[in-house]
């Protein structure tokens, strides 16, 4: 079977993007009718705190989607949907705007805050970055000269160091 991956890879995409699309139109539809009914709320908060979820939600959709032939035949698969990084990243700020949902509809106004978990898991990887960057101290990159740390060098290896370096036999 030709393009079996690709063939799988659009199935898998187009059922997540039917999941997903189906469970944000549930959630904002209860939501929206739970507040029109029980509790009244700010639309506007409704609208800025849940317009980036339905954005990335679309650029989810437009990444992901299958494109066919007018044929029928399989064109692109799209964009892997599970793939790790940024699309993760992506999917974090969907169920985190799903769990606020409903939180303010259960808790009320004050639940809009536990949105904030979002920037401020953001800042803190960007902190992280920064810090390590500013300290020369990524993992798996050597450090730069002159700010070897001499306690961590072994008899070995400063007798090795005083020697001129590790000499390299050929034969």
């Amino acid at each position: 079977m030709a393009n079996k991956s690709s063939k799988s890879l659009a199935r898998t995409n187009l059922a997540t993007l039917q999941r997903t699309h189906l469970t944000t139109l549930s959630i904002h539809a209860v939501f929206i009718l739970y507040r029109l009914l029980f509790r009244r709320g700010s639309i506007t908060k409704y609208i800025l705190l849940s317009l980036p979820s339905l954005l990335i939600e679309f650029y989810l959709d437009k990444l992901g989607r299958p494109r066919y032939h007018a044929s029928g035949e399989l064109q692109s698969p799209g964009e892997d949907l599970a793939a790790a990084g940024v699309t993760e990243y992506l999917w974090d700020i969907v169920y985190v705007t799903w769990i606020v949902l409903g939180l303010v509809g259960i808790l009320g106004e004050w639940a809009w805050w536990a949105g904030l978990i979002v920037p401020a898991y953001a800042a803190f990887l960007a902190w992280g970055l920064w810090k390590r960057m500013n300290g020369g101290s990524v993992p798996g990159m050597p450090m730069p000269e002159g700010q070897e740390s001499a306690e961590g060098k072994s008899k070995r290896q400063a007798k090795m160091e005083g020697r001129g370096g590790q000499k390299v036999r050929y034969r």
